[in-house]
């Protein structure tokens, strides 16, 4: 049974500062800490490719999104003293993009509008 996707994701991209990847890794693990108490997240991981990072994350919509922003505000600036933020995506549905053009405008991100689609109806 599927059902109407309107998640929306944000995919950060990093270049890890010489010598902060065990740093980089630490406050990682912390971000994850503070998200699982998040109830509008989906999913939260990061991945590492060398001193390359990406955050893996969705929320089940734009105000979600917006909390968690708000949520690991502090641990992101610590995190952007170790590492480069290199590119940042956002996938959502068009209206959802409309409410987070504004709120994310200083993080600069490339906003991809989500065509209808679908969504398994046992993953929420």
């Amino acid at each position: 049974m599927f059902k109407d996707d309107t998640d929306c994701t944000i995919a950060p991209y990093f270049k890890i500062h010489e010598g902060k990847v065990p740093a980089f890794k630490a406050l990682s693990r912390q971000l994850v800490e503070v998200t699982r108490q998040e109830p509008g997240c989906r999913h939260y991981a990061f991945s590492f490719s060398g001193q390359d990072a990406h955050c893996r994350e969705g929320y089940v919509n734009a105000e979600a999104l917006l909390a968690h922003l708000e949520n690991v505000g502090g641990l992101l600036g610590q995190l952007l003293q170790v590492a480069e933020l290199v590119r940042l995506e956002v996938h959502a549905p068009a209206d959802e993009v409309e409410k987070l053009r504004g709120p994310m405008s200083a993080l600069e991100p490339q906003f991809f509008v989500l065509e209808p689609g679908i969504r398994h109806a046992a993953m929420g």
